[in-house]
């Protein structure tokens, strides 16, 4: 369990169901959602474990991965190389077998960007490395609309642009909090290479980007007056503590008093509520 890292996987799913009842314009079929969500985890968790096994040199120098199995021994590489394979493996097929084979190319494309061009590609070279490896977290909103009509839609490709624009601001804070890790390790995440203030201010232009890309839905008749209040609302918040967190950050805070983990933890609830907004919106129209 821990090599699949589940906490994360709990976003993923959170951003696919809501986009399958989307997509059905209602109740979809729960056994379909049962195997989407099955294979999804499978495929999620064999990311997350090749991603383990990549970054075990680094995962040791790091007080937030230090308990990681494979740095504890708990596990040795070759066994979580080939846990991960496997899942990788067994959720293509089931995704092919039990969903439809668009969602099995798209779950394994996300597994094989994650690995391999944010793992082995990006993370230790740029500090864009979070910008376009957030691409592979963004594939579980094309998953859920394809698990039900085995296409895609512009609905679709306006809520993967949400997650793409809400995943650097999700994750610039806890890399803020924990840039002395990252130094440690030599990746380069923003926080790292330039000040707080710089990053606030890339935070703050996501921000506008993800709140904007989200009110598209209601224009394109996609979604009724409930997502758009829901989104409204919570975008809001969300631009709320990010300037925040940039008026913080220019005024030289650090430590405790720059606060930024208040953004992080605000992102979480964020995306879920969005996301049942999304779920529940088809149902008030």
């Amino acid at each position: 369990m821990a090599l699949t890292k589940p906490r994360i996987i709990e976003l993923l799913l959170i951003t696919t169901v809501p986009v399958m009842f989307l997509a059905e314009q209602g109740v979809p079929d729960l056994l379909l959602v049962l195997h989407t969500c099955f294979a999804g985890y499978l495929s999620a968790g064999g990311a997350n474990a090749l991603n383990m096994y990549i970054d075990r040199d680094i995962d040791a120098l790091m007080d937030r991965t230090s308990q990681r199995p494979l740095v504890t021994g708990m596990v040795s590489p070759r066994e979580g190389l080939v846990f991960g394979l496997g899942l990788g493996v067994v959720s293509t097929l089931w995704f092919g077998l039990f969903v439809n084979w668009l969602s099995a190319w798209l779950a394994l494309g996300a597994l094989l960007f994650y690995v391999v061009v944010y793992t082995m590609i990006l993370k230790r070279r740029t500090a864009q490395n979070i910008v376009w490896g957030g691409i592979a977290g963004c594939m579980p909103v094309l998953i859920g609309w394809s698990s039900v009509t085995n296409s895609m839609s512009w609905a679709a490709v306006i809520l993967f642009l949400v997650i793409f624009f809400w995943t650097p601001p999700h994750y610039w804070p806890l890399s803020m909090k924990v840039k002395e890790d990252y130094a440690r390790v030599g990746v380069p995440m923003l926080p790292v290479l330039v000040s707080n203030k710089a990053v606030a201010r890339q935070i703050v232009l996501y921000s506008w980007m993800m709140v904007l890309v989200s009110l598209l839905l209601q224009p394109l008749g996609y979604t009724g007056w409930f997502y758009t209040v829901v989104a409204l609302v919570t975008g809001g918040w969300w631009l709320w503590e990010a300037h925040a967190l940039q008026h913080r950050a220019r005024s030289g805070e650090t430590g405790a008093k720059l606060k930024e983990m208040r953004l992080f933890h605000w992102s979480i609830t964020y995306a879920s509520l969005l996301f049942v907004a999304v779920a529940v919106d088809p149902f008030l129209r």
